[in-house]
């Protein structure tokens, strides 16, 4: 049990970011996220209620992405993940296109969906990217589909918490409106992070190393966790879990 893939890395440095959250929430394509969600939940007691959309079993809702928005506005999720095809310094989210000439842009995605929205009205959002590359992170997104940061006098409540990338992980420093970066998973050094990635960011004089999950944390995640994702995602689960449930 030392050894460890990179999505458990990742899955148990989410769930330390939940600690103390009422309600997670995330949208569809976020095992990663799902499993952390569901680890934090295991690790405390039961907190937070967990809403995985398209879940039958985990979820709060009964009429999907509909209710998500209304839970959200009423103040009912703590947090919730986004990710984007840009991310840039101010923690402004790009899922529209890259390249300049909107709406002719040389590469169109699906669009921003609800992000704005939750981006606004949930405290605590987490910024995921398993790659960590200066064509994802970037000095300034081509569209702004869900800003980082308002003007003074915009009411608020939601906004960036963190930025959880398969090299690092930042914390967002609302105040300056800014990246701080917090650890670099093992194996990775500082100089690969600035290399990386397009933004400035703050750091300290010594970057600490993302602690690993234990033996007893992986048990979990290949066990139980593994288990309980495999309803929503049971390829994730088969694959890199090692969790097999009958068809």
């Amino acid at each position: 049990m030392s050894g460890y893939r990179p999505e458990e890395l990742l899955i148990s440095v989410i769930a330390r970011l939940l600690a103390g959250t009422r309600h997670v929430a995330m949208g569809v394509a976020s095992p990663i996220p799902g499993s952390a969600a569901l680890l934090a939940r295991d690790q405390n007691g039961g907190s937070p209620r967990v809403s995985i959309l398209g879940s039958p079993r985990h979820t709060f809702w009964s009429d999907g992405g509909k209710e998500l928005f209304d839970c959200a506005a009423q103040g009912r999720i703590d947090a919730f993940f986004l990710s984007g095809a840009q991310i840039d310094g101010q923690a402004n989210v790009n899922l529209v296109g890259i390249g300049d000439g909107y709406p002719r842009q040389k590469v169109r995605f699906s669009g921003s969906f609800g992000s704005a929205f939750l981006y606004f009205t949930v405290p605590r959002v987490i910024l995921f990217r398993p790659d960590h590359d200066p064509r994802v992170l970037v000095k300034k997104v081509d569209f702004i589909s869900a800003p980082g940061v308002s003007d003074k006098g915009v009411h608020r409540p939601g906004g960036p918490y963190a930025l959880v990338t398969g090299k690092a992980l930042f914390l967002f420093d609302r105040a300056k409106g800014r990246f701080r970066l917090e650890s670099v998973h093992p194996g990775v050094a500082v100089d690969e992070i600035v290399a990386n990635t397009g933004f400035d960011f703050d750091r300290p004089a010594q970057v600490p190393t993302t602690p690993a999950p234990d033996a007893a944390t992986l048990a979990q995640i290949r066990g139980p966790i593994g288990r309980e994702i495999a309803e929503a995602y049971p390829q994730f689960a088969a694959d890199i879990l090692g969790v097999r449930t009958a068809a």
